[in-house]
């Protein structure tokens, strides 16, 4: 009896070697604990020689990979969430700049092109009438001139970087166009009160004077007004082509996560037979809630930025640029009657810029005819434009005729047969049409900024509540393994 326990303790002491006798290899009980005492001796081995063996060796196990998952799958989440909320937050502060900043720019830039064209038809039309010029074209031609001085103020609040260039293969940097119009207006003004001196006075220099005033805005100044508003129209061109594309990296991590969050469910009710766990159930409805959200509100907002871009800032620009050949036209016309000399080359100027207009009105007018809000006005254009264009060829008979007087009256009159008239009615329908078409821009521009921003916001909480559903959802099958 004593000889077969010392061959039990000898095999327990040297395990994994076959020294056991026969009858001791015979006995089950007795093989369990040796593999037990080898199992465990194996184990404490691993675990002193490299904790990573023995992470390695608890991941293997049941409860080792429900922990790994569960850390997985609320990294996940939590990644998710803050990815959708930075690039929605960041969305809609581009939109926010866009209605608070960009836009007003470009409103400013627009205004002080057609404050600074406005200001030279009207000195020119207040020149033709002789003598005292009339109150109302002096007060128009005040008040353009200071409109002009608030824009460049608030067009200049932008600042410009040095290397900033406008217009297509130009090197004049905004900051030098905005130098040019700080420089230029002051001596605009000036020349403009020399010729008036002159012109009460009776003296024909002051003819001289008005053609160099003109000569200086139509050559120096509004070409820096154009580039100056070109590029800050562009920065509300650029970003609208980014914000009309859906946000498709967030749908890939949220379908992304749900996925991960059914495979894990269906882990589960293998390894467990339990067919649901609540927090993972839990954390995949608050991720389709979050990804219905998003796809309700993602949609609504790039529609939002799509009519914002189709029926706002691209008929605005259009329309600005009608006006701004608006100004051209009056400017060519009023400068030909000033000259007294042959209306050839005015002519040609003058059909040139309202050719241009008419074209660009009947495209628009293809584009939004459903619209009441452009429609209308631009059909109110193309018939003021036919008016206008009949007055001006009455001005050009008359004035090729020899008849000077006749052509002023139909040029500075407010007749129906007068180039005046023709020409506010078509300033006035192109204002009507740009103010609708920038309450468009502005309106869906907003709608879609705060959609996008609760939206960052809501879906963000929702992948927090994922998590965290997540964690309580699986710690509670992890326990069962203790």
């Amino acid at each position: 009896m004593s000889r077969q326990t010392s061959s039990v303790r000898t095999a327990l002491t040297h395990a994994g070697r076959k020294v056991l006798p026969e009858s001791t290899q015979a006995n089950p009980r007795l093989r369990q604990v040796i593999a037990d005492r080898r199992e465990i001796a194996a184990m404490t081995r691993d675990r002193v020689s490299s904790p990573i063996a023995a992470f390695k060796f608890y991941a293997l196990t049941t409860p080792g990979k429900l922990v790994v998952i569960m850390f997985a799958l609320t990294l996940a989440s939590l990644l998710t969430g803050w990815y959708s909320s930075a690039t929605l937050n960041e969305r809609s502060q581009t939109l926010e700049s866009l209605i608070d900043r960009s836009e007003p720019l470009a409103e400013s830039a627009e205004v002080l092109y057609s404050s600074l064209s406005v200001a030279d038809a009207a000195a020119n039309s207040a020149f033709i009438s002789g003598g005292r010029e009339s109150p109302d074209l002096r007060r128009l031609y005040a008040d353009a001139i200071a409109s002009s001085g608030t824009s460049l103020v608030a067009s200049a609040d932008g600042g410009a970087p040095a290397s900033t260039t406008s217009g297509p293969g130009a090197r004049i940097s905004i900051r030098d166009d905005l130098d040019t119009m700080a420089v230029q207006i002051p001596t605009y003004t000036g020349v403009i009160e020399t010729a008036r001196t002159n012109n009460r006075l009776g003296n024909p220099v002051g003819s001289a004077y008005l053609v160099q005033a003109s000569s200086l805005m139509q050559d120096e100044i509004l070409p820096a007004a154009q580039r100056l508003y070109d590029e800050r129209s562009a920065a509300i061109s650029e970003p609208q082509r980014t914000l009309t594309v859906p946000p498709w990296g967030m749908y890939v991590a949220l379908f992304g996560t749900i996925v991960m969050l059914l495979g894990c469910g269906r882990y589960l009710a293998y390894r467990t037979r339990r067919h649901f766990n609540i927090g993972l159930v839990l954390g995949a409805v608050a991720l389709m809630v979050g990804t219905l959200w998003l796809l309700v509100t993602g949609l609504t907002s790039v529609a939002a930025a799509n009519t914002a871009k189709n029926s706002g800032a691209e008929p605005l620009h259009e329309l600005t640029t009608m006006r701004i050949l608006t100004q051209q036209a009056r400017s060519v016309e009023t400068l030909g009657l000033i000259r007294r000399s042959d209306p050839g080359a005015g002519d040609r100027n003058f059909s040139a810029a309202i050719d241009q207009i008419r074209t660009k009105a009947s495209a628009l007018l293809a584009e939004h005819e459903n619209e009441p809000g452009l429609r209308d006005p631009l059909q109110q254009v193309q018939t003021s434009i036919v008016q206008w264009e009949r007055a001006h060829r009455e001005v050009s008979r008359r004035l090729a005729a020899g008849d000077f007087n006749a052509a002023r009256s139909l040029t500075i009159g407010t007749g129906t047969i007068s180039t005046a008239s023709g020409y506010e009615q078509v300033n006035a329908s192109l204002l009507s049409a740009i103010d609708d078409t920038r309450s468009t821009f502005r309106n869906n521009i907003h709608t879609a900024q705060q959609l996008l921003g609760y939206t960052g916001t809501g879906i963000g909480w929702l992948c927090v509540v994922a998590a965290v559903a997540v964690v309580a959802g699986l710690v509670q099958r992890i326990r069962e393994y203790r």
